[in-house]
């Protein structure tokens, strides 16, 4: 299924529900998606027209934990904006 490749999971944040209220709603995807696709992905996934699509960068990050040395993968988000009738649930 192309859909699950292009949209990996919703990104569930503080910040993201704060967005979800305006109909903006906050995906990661896959680091070579691009906005058509990610539109018809939505579409094909939670039957709703997406009205615009931004696409961010998530920046890889060092982190430290219990003395050993990591890094955090980055990739890329995709923030949908939806009309104000539409509706996107997260079960």
């Amino acid at each position: 299924m192309i859909t699950m490749t292009i949209i990996k999971n919703p990104r569930v944040t503080e910040k993201a529900s704060f967005l979800a209220e305006q109909n903006v709603y906050t995906f990661d995807v896959s680091k070579n998606a691009n906005k058509t696709e990610i539109k018809k992905a939505i579409f094909a996934l939670y039957k709703v027209k997406p009205v615009k699509v931004n696409i961010l960068a998530v920046p890889a990050k060092k982190i430290f934990v219990r003395g050993k040395v990591g890094v955090k993968p980055g990739g890329k988000k995709a923030l949908v904006y939806l009309k104000k009738g539409d509706k996107i649930e997260f079960i």
